[in-house]
């Protein structure tokens, strides 16, 4: 019975993942691609953290992937998405320290981000019967 509350949490974890990376590319699409309206929506972003977050739900959507199918990557990609969002992240707020107008809600979306893989990657890492 324990394997498989470990499985439907894991199944659980891999669902928001998914959930998350689709919504990402959706969100980040419309601002990059989208019309005008949703650039404007926007307000003040700052392109590369936009890239980076459109990019990197693709990245998301494997993880989910992953996650789901048990692969032993899983980990280790959902610590270096927390990883790599937060070095993005440091360089956004370089970039604010500058004088560089910004919406405020970014550096909720990022630390949201941040907090959301580096759980994923600690509920994986150690939770032994998740792996």
């Amino acid at each position: 019975m324990n394997i498989i509350r470990s499985r439907f949490a894991l199944y659980i974890v891999a669902a928001v993942a998914l959930a998350f990376g689709v919504a990402t590319i959706l969100s980040g699409g419309q601002v990059l691609f989208g019309p005008k309206s949703a650039r404007e929506a926007a307000g003040h972003y700052i392109p590369f953290v936009v890239w980076f977050n459109f990019l990197a739900g693709f990245v998301y959507v494997a993880a989910a992937i992953g996650l789901a199918t048990r692969q032993p990557w899983a980990a280790f990609l959902a610590l270096v998405i927390a990883g790599a969002t937060s070095l993005v992240f440091f360089y956004f707020v370089l970039f604010v320290l500058t004088g560089v107008p910004f919406e405020s809600r970014t550096v909720g979306a990022m630390t949201l981000r941040i907090a959301l893989w580096a759980g994923i990657a600690w509920f994986v890492r150690y939770r032994k019967d998740a792996r």
